[in-house]
């Protein structure tokens, strides 16, 4: 996911100048966060170079896997939140203690990630929080789809639920009542200046369609029998499009021969899609086809360099990079067909393949050739800094059944409704989404990594499960109608958050079904038989 990053920490331990190293990554086949940082990579190059430049190839086991790499951060959240009668939030006070393992890795930006979106969806005059990272003989956290702030959206959401339970009041309306809105202070525990802002707002928008869904239905009922009993949850995520941090992406155009157009970007292609949608932005912008443009990405000796396609980056810092390096391709064009036909630069425009100057047509073939004779490139380059963040919301609704005797539980209803701007490619906007969703389910009710003394005893598929397709239900994704002013076309980063409503959703249906909130995931059916005996 960063090989730009990878490139200089072997550089380090190599001692060697960076320049002396290529790094290039291939389509990885899924990233969320797991490729981040370096685990493996220094090791077959050592060996190769042990075996005088051999190629070598590291392939790990689904053991090596668990135990070899890293996983999401476990944190334990106490909360407390004060409110009105009418719900109005009046204090929200957390204590956090984040599993870092035996190293530290993530462990600092994940706790402050922790610490921070699922605090300040909410407006409220008084928040207090403390947050510790502690070591343990575990496998390493790192960074993992949602980034610390899934494990505290988690408690955020269940005590939003408790305290509309506890004050009489509907789910929908305490969220819409204190959600943060244009004009608040988009804050934490922390008072210093940021710069997340308002590109757009539809959380509004995104609550009403979950609503709607959930009193419509989709016709599934619950099993028979008296032992079923039924609920409905809810839950909101805010993010935060990219890091507070000095996050940058180059990209560079160049217009071919053939009057086609190449792009370089060094983000990485991981199952996303990023690299389509930097192609369709750029057709776009220049008026041709995606099939217009190829591209190269994520190769420290071809692209320019990019701080690494994670924290939902791909569209609003390299996407935007692309955006802008675009239209200096599109302004160098119209500029050089100007120059060279004598006709005003606002009476010439891209047409396709071409360029129209008053009432001649030039092709982009013909206009490179006639640059070549002046030594004219028709290349450029462009950067892009994450500043300011725009706000993104997402809102997760479950309608589930679940058994009084044994435990379990079935979804009948899942709705996610997603503000994501305008998407600049939706059926790959809804697969992220698909796929979000699907990851929270697996997190929510059956991955479980149990440890003794450090020592994970399940490091198999067969006995840690993850979610296959036959056990993800089917999600009906909706999009708000909102157009950012701040992201590439009107996007809005859409990679991670959509994992972060789900298993608090789940845990609100729950407790609606069964009147008993179980506070550890994952809701496995032996996690809740003990207490079923108390449901109502």
């Amino acid at each position: 996911q960063g090989p730009f990053a990878a490139r200089a920490k072997l550089a380090y331990l190599m001692g060697i100048p960076a320049r002396q190293i290529h790094v290039f990554t291939e389509r990885v086949g899924g990233g969320f966060g797991g490729k981040q940082e370096m685990v493996s990579e220094d090791l077959p190059l050592f060996a190769s170079m042990k075996l005088g430049g051999r190629p070598v190839k590291w392939e790990w086991s689904r053991e090596d896997e668990f135990i070899g790499a890293t996983t999401r951060h476990q944190m334990t959240t106490k909360i407390k939140v004060g409110a009105k009668k009418d719900g109005t939030l009046t204090a929200i006070d957390w204590q956090v203690i984040s599993n870092t393992g035996a190293y530290g890795n993530h462990g600092g930006e994940t706790l402050a990630a922790a610490m921070a979106s699922p605090m300040a969806a909410y407006r409220c005059d008084n928040k207090r929080g403390v947050g510790r990272a502690v070591y343990t003989n575990m496998v390493p956290g790192g960074g993992f789809r949602g980034y610390g702030a899934s494990q505290t959206t988690f408690a955020m959401e269940c005590a939003m639920d408790e305290l509309a339970r506890t004050l009489g009041l509907d789910p929908f309306e305490i969220r819409r009542k204190n959600v943060v809105r244009p004009g608040d202070n988009v804050e934490s525990i922390w008072s210093e200046a940021g710069d997340a802002s308002f590109g757009s707002h539809g959380i509004d928008e995104c609550l009403d369609i979950v609503e709607r869904e959930l009193k419509r239905g989709n016709g599934t009922k619950k099993p028979d029998g008296a032992e079923w009993t039924e609920g409905k949850g809810v839950a909101l995520a805010m993010l935060e499009c990219g890091p507070p941090t000095e996050h940058r992406s180059g990209a560079e155009m160049h217009l071919n021969p053939d009057g086609t157009y190449h792009l370089a970007c060094g983000s990485s292609e991981m199952g996303n899609g990023i690299t389509t949608a930097h192609k369709q932005i750029a057709a776009s912008i220049l008026g041709v086809r995606a099939l217009d443009i190829d591209i190269i990405n994520a190769d420290t000796d071809r692209t320019p360099y990019d701080t690494g396609t994670f924290a939902s980056t791909g569209t609003v810092v390299a996407g935007k990079a692309v955006h802008i390096t675009a239209e200096a391709m599109r302004d160098d064009v119209l500029d050089f067909a100007a120059r060279h036909s004598g006709v005003d630069r606002d009476k010439c425009r891209l047409d396709n393949d071409a360029v129209i100057c008053g009432n001649k047509r030039i092709t982009l073939k013909e206009l490179h050739a006639e640059g070549a004779k002046v030594h004219h490139r028709f290349t450029v380059g462009r950067r892009a800094y994450l500043s300011p963040r725009t706000i993104a919301f997402n809102v997760q609704g479950v309608r589930l059944a679940v058994h009084r005797i044994t435990g379990e539980i079935r979804i009948l209803h899942s709705v996610h409704a997603a503000d994501i701007g305008k998407p600049i490619n939706p059926m790959q906007c809804r697969g992220q989404l698909d796929g979000a969703v699907a990851m929270g389910y697996g997190w929510a009710l059956v991955e479980n990594m149990v440890h003794d003394e450090g020592h994970m005893v399940n490091p198999q598929l067969r006995n840690c499960r993850v979610p296959v397709f036959a056990d993800t239900p089917h999600t009906d994704i909706f999009f708000a109608k909102t157009v950012d002013a701040i992201g590439p076309l009107g996007a809005k980063s859409q990679g991670e958050c959509g994992i972060n409503p789900v298993a608090p959703a789940v845990s609100n249906a729950i407790a609606n079904a069964t009147g008993v909130r179980f506070a550890h995931l994952p809701f496995t059916p032996d996690r809740l038989f003990a207490d079923l005996g108390k449901s109502k």
